[in-house]
């Protein structure tokens, strides 16, 4: 009984002191990474804010790309993309060792694309600026112990985004689960709460402001909401596999041009000036949080915004603009939850905070992080409906994400043998998907998808 008790007290221990440790350094990381967002956010404010008084302000966007391909290609390759794939691939890759200056570059590159109308997020520079001063203080605290580095570099990742969004439970959850298909990673969730909270603390000191939204409806006919939502959320997943495909699409011709490199910039910018032009209206690029929030609120959208906004979103990254893309995500979720409210004569606005959350779910293989999401921004009852079109689109979307650098773990159904412990990326390169099922229909699926 002795030697029980003393196991235990030296358990509990050495629990104990890794907890304090933890918490010491994520109220540290949270500090830190929030001031540095928050000043981001800020100057992001200030500089729309003085922006768009110019009405022509978009036609800059050309020029603002370039820029923006031009500071990354010669001062810090590593801050080239939307952010979150990038400390994922470090992560994974270079033993979360992020140069500091990316820190500097992706801030500045952020702010000239968004600020000339490029269509692009603000949470994936604020993870990537958070995992990138994560990464300098492990360096300067000597952290070498590879595990412990990696656990304080996702602690700037859920801190950078909880800044962003105001939802410091999902910004940690998001952390822990946004690396790996298949797998939650449950070591790193008390120093990612920890520093989730104190970033959006310090966040709300500087007076940034975070979405919040009251969804007001009556459900009467709970099982026909249930299969409603099962419904919309096998076309969330479906809609997440076309804008995965889309996206890599336009970005491959984009590299495919032999050009220098900040020139495909001009042209980009030139494309998305065009759309301006053509449409009529700005409404399908910078962030879009207007429409977003009309769409929340209940108010009808058009029936393509989503699909141009997959278009503009993915020109704006492929050619060298800089910004994240879960922004982007929102809008697209929110606006195709609208067309379908609309069509189905049902609540646009519910649709609408549903869509937000299922197609982020869908986009990153985060379902987790979406229930919570839709729980911190729209409330348990929302949440609670949400939570299957959350599941059925993370299903439906299959081994896609628009993160090629997170690890496949696990396979998503039992009927398909997916090549596991590998990067999305590679399987969506050299996709090796053998059916398992007996059933004859799946096998002449199979068959021609080997044979394609």
């Amino acid at each position: 009984m002795k030697k029980k008790l003393k196991m235990d007290l030296v358990e509990q221990t050495v629990l104990l002191i890794s907890a304090i440790k933890w918490i010491t350094l994520a109220i540290f990381a949270g500090l830190v990474v929030g001031s540095v967002t928050g000043l981001f956010l800020k100057l992001l404010h200030l500089g729309e804010y003085h922006a768009t008084k110019w009405n022509n302000y978009y036609i800059l966007m050309p020029v603002a790309f370039f820029l923006s391909s031009l500071l990354i290609t010669k001062l810090a390759p590593d801050a080239e993309g939307h952010g979150t794939e990038k400390v994922i691939e470090a992560v994974h890759q270079k033993c979360a060792k992020i140069d500091i200056k990316v820190i500097p570059v992706k801030l500045l590159a952020t702010l000239i694309t968004l600020l000339s109308g490029g269509s692009a997020g603000k949470e994936g520079p604020c993870a990537q600026i958070g995992a990138g001063v994560a990464s300098f203080f492990s360096d300067l605290f000597k952290i070498k112990e590879p595990l412990d580095r990696k656990r304080f570099v996702i602690c700037g990742i859920s801190a950078g985004f909880a800044g962003v969004f105001g939802t410091p439970i999902a910004g940690a959850v998001f952390a822990a689960e946004v690396l790996y298909v298949g797998k939650f990673s449950y070591i790193v969730l008390l120093p990612s709460l920890i520093a989730s909270y104190v970033s959006c603390l310090v966040n709300k000191a500087l007076g940034v402001c975070h979405p919040s939204y009251v969804i007001s409806f009556n459900a009467s006919n709970d099982i026909k909401m249930f299969f409603n939502m099962l419904l919309f959320g096998a076309f969330m997943g479906s809609l997440a596999m076309l804008f995965i495909r889309v996206l890599n699409i336009i970005e491959e011709a984009i590299y495919k041009i032999n050009i220098y490199k900040p020139y495909k910039g001009i042209l980009g910018g030139l494309i998305l000036v065009c759309i301006v032009y053509l449409t009529g209206t700005k409404d399908y690029i910078g962030l879009g949080t207007d429409v977003i929030n009309k769409s929340v609120l209940g108010h009808p959208v058009g029936g393509l915004d989503f699909l141009l906004k997959m278009f503009t979103t993915s020109v704006t990254l492929g050619s060298g603009g800089s910004g994240g893309i879960l922004t982007p995500i929102f809008y697209i979720g929110a606006t195709a939850g609208n067309a379908w409210g609309q069509l189905m004569n049902e609540n646009i606005a519910l649709f609408s905070a549903v869509g937000m959350v299922a197609f982020l779910a869908a986009c990153a293989n985060t379902p987790i992080a979406g229930i919570l999401i839709a729980m911190e921004l729209f409330g348990i009852e929302v949440a609670s409906y949400a939570s299957i079109a959350v599941v059925i689109g993370y299903l439906m979307v299959g081994h896609k994400s628009i993160y090629p650098s997170q690890i496949i773990v696990s396979n998503k159904s039992p009927s398909m043998d997916t090549e596991i412990n590998c990067e999305i990326g590679q399987l969506q390169k050299d996709p090796r998907i053998k059916i398992k099922s007996k059933n004859k229909f799946l096998e002449k699926l199979h068959d021609i998808n080997k044979g394609a």
